[in-house]
């Protein structure tokens, strides 16, 4: 139901934008957002957006530099990624669920807490020189 597009590698200080389009039934999720793993670390939360009123959370790591947004017509979430630092690098995941968007972002182990959850399949965001 979930499928994430956009990754792939690009220099510090670069710019990406992530697309995460969305088919079938979500109306029971609340909220749509991106999470990311990186390698030997727990699965963060990064920006989650409101389906009701498009209100947003983002994670002190990267407010500022990413911006959520949502194109309904096209049943797309985008991630703009601004000023990419090494440590941004990870594997993005685009989710749903049934939780206010802060709450959903700030859930440690979403995946498991919540089985009900949708994930998409997951997109490579690699940041180097």
């Amino acid at each position: 139901q979930l499928t994430e597009s956009g990754g792939g590698l690009v220099q510090p200080g670069g710019s990406l934008r992530l697309s995460c389009t969305t088919s079938g039934d979500t109306s029971e999720h609340y909220a749509i957002g991106w999470f990311r793993q990186a390698p030997g670390k727990d699965n963060e939360g990064v920006s989650c957006i409101n389906n009701s009123d498009d209100s947003t959370y983002y994670a002190d790591s990267v407010k500022g530099r990413f911006t959520i947004s949502r194109d309904n017509a096209k049943n797309t979430v985008y991630l703009q990624m601004n000023s990419l630092k090494p440590e941004d690098t990870a594997v993005y995941y685009c989710a749903t669920a049934a939780w206010a968007a802060e709450d959903m972002c700030r859930m440690r182990s979403l995946r498991t807490f919540d089985p009900s959850s949708s994930w998409g399949q997951g997109t490579q965001v690699t940041v180097s020189s």
